[in-house]
């Protein structure tokens, strides 16, 4: 597994926590699991994923639930 597969880079995505490489925002898929995604279809619908990033978003979140849910929440605004 990568050393740190969730990354915050300016300029990408607004800045946002993402998967390594890929422009795949953390509260994308914390959102789709929250709707019930189970990983499974995460991973087919995302084929560059694998289940090591899934799990780093899983403790991104928690570790950093507030900030997340936020993202998500601004989303839903738009």
């Amino acid at each position: 597994m990568l050393q740190n597969p969730i990354q915050i880079t300016p300029g990408v995505c607004g800045r946002q926590a993402r998967i390594r490489n890929t422009r795949i925002p953390v509260w994308t898929l914390v959102a789709y699991r929250q709707q019930g995604a189970p990983d499974e279809e995460l991973l087919a619908n995302y084929p560059g994923l694998t289940a090591e990033d899934l799990s780093a978003a899983w403790h991104y979140y928690e570790q950093n639930p507030e900030q997340i849910d936020r993202e998500i929440a601004q989303d839903d605004l738009v």
